[in-house]
């Protein structure tokens, strides 16, 4: 297996969760019982296998031991409101029917019949003429369109149902939280009431419901809650082995990469991939190349989470680095940035994320930490 730490891993290749898996597979079981799959809520930090675990339950739902129709979404910032987040919902659900193998040839044609007569294509609403479709709403247009692929196309091609996989919801801010997971329980709750098997399962921080304190409030308890971590030593070791080959020299391998990681998958595919290219065919002796892989990804991670802040923060970020004390508050700031702080502290938690997730070879003191800050602004 090739190590890709800025892509999802392919089902074929995923490695470890078996919990998390057996929680869906027990899901799935529920649902064809019962003709309603319950809903789903993958939360972790960035860089966990947030997106691959919801590729994988993709993948695991689409076989025939379920035959549930998986329609993922990558869920964009660019989302103004529900109306457009529910036709660009909708437009992937038509084509994930459109290559699914459970659609007959016959079906496939009415797809597309049904595609130009009810959805909106390139923002272009076309022959909608029927009296539920004045309804301009996310909500009715999900409401309405939903219904009538389960009598027109679900139902005929003999799928059990399908699941709605939204990958980052946290990147839909409208109307927040708490509101767009009250939306989408409100919204799969009726389907479910009337008999029509759709359920959702999203990906978000795993602060996504911080904000909701009561765990009665419909937006949490409407969701089975899966919480992502980093790897364990036996999952580190298992994914080492997919990477190098399974060896005694390997388990060694494995507790050094589990040393500088803590397990957490991103880091860990960065540090295998750089090892490969670097060690070749001298695993065996992995510190020897430390310092070069530190140094390629304290310039890579650290320097891409930098270009997310603005022009100002740089300069409020120069000035805490060459502070001369160790602590810094609103006070020692200039009356331009206080208004800063409270962000400021929020992108050093980020800036500083390599520090806390691998460890350094060598462990400075704060001011040294500063002064290398300093130099990657």
């Amino acid at each position: 297996m090739v190590p890709e730490p800025n892509f999802p891993a392919q089902p074929d290749e995923f490695i470890g969760r078996n919990n998390q898996i057996e929680a869906f597979r027990e899901v799935l079981a529920q649902g064809l019982l019962t003709g309603r799959t319950p809903s789903f809520a993958v939360l972790g930090d960035w860089g966990v296998g947030k997106s691959s675990l919801l590729l994988k339950y993709s993948a695991i739902c689409s076989g025939q031991d379920y035959a549930m129709l998986p329609v993922f979404f990558s869920v964009s910032t660019e989302l103004a409101d529900y109306k457009r987040f529910a036709e660009g919902l909708l437009d992937t659900f038509a084509r994930a029917l459109e290559t699914s193998d459970s659609l007959a040839t016959r079906l496939r044609g009415e797809l597309q019949k049904w595609k130009l007569s009810k959805l909106l294509i390139g923002g272009v609403s076309l022959n909608r003429q029927g009296p539920e479709f004045f309804l301009s709403s996310g909500t009715a247009i999900l409401k309405h369109a939903l219904h009538d692929v389960w009598r027109h196309f679900i139902r005929p091609a003999q799928l059990k149902g399908a699941i709605f996989f939204l990958d980052d919801l946290h990147n839909f801010f409208y109307p927040g939280a708490q509101g767009i997971a009250l939306a989408l329980r409100d919204q799969f709750q009726e389907f479910a009431i009337h008999g029509v098997n759709y359920s959702v399962c999203f990906s978000a921080r795993c602060d996504y419901f911080s904000d909701i304190r009561s765990f009665a409030e419909p937006a949490v308890r409407f969701y089975d809650k899966v919480y992502l971590s980093s790897f364990t030593p036996q999952e580190t070791d298992e994914y080492t082995a997919a990477v190098f080959g399974d060896s005694v020299q390997i388990r060694h391998l494995s507790s050094w990469l589990y040393e500088k990681t803590f397990g957490h998958p991103y880091f860990l595919a960065f540090v295998s991939r750089q090892l490969l290219s670097l060690a070749q065919a001298h695993v065996s002796e992995p510190e020897r190349f430390w310092p070069a892989i530190f140094k390629r990804l304290e310039q890579e991670k650290f320097r891409s989470d930098l270009a997310h802040v603005t022009e100002r923060e740089v300069q409020l970020l120069r000035d805490v680095a060459n502070a001369p004390i160790e602590e810094i508050g609103p006070r020692e700031l200039s009356n331009q940035y206080e208004r800063k702080v409270a962000r400021f502290r929020l992108t050093r938690k980020l800036l500083t994320s390599v520090r806390e997730s691998v460890r350094s070879p060598s462990a400075g003191s704060a001011r040294s930490d500063r002064a290398e800050l300093l130099g990657a602004l």
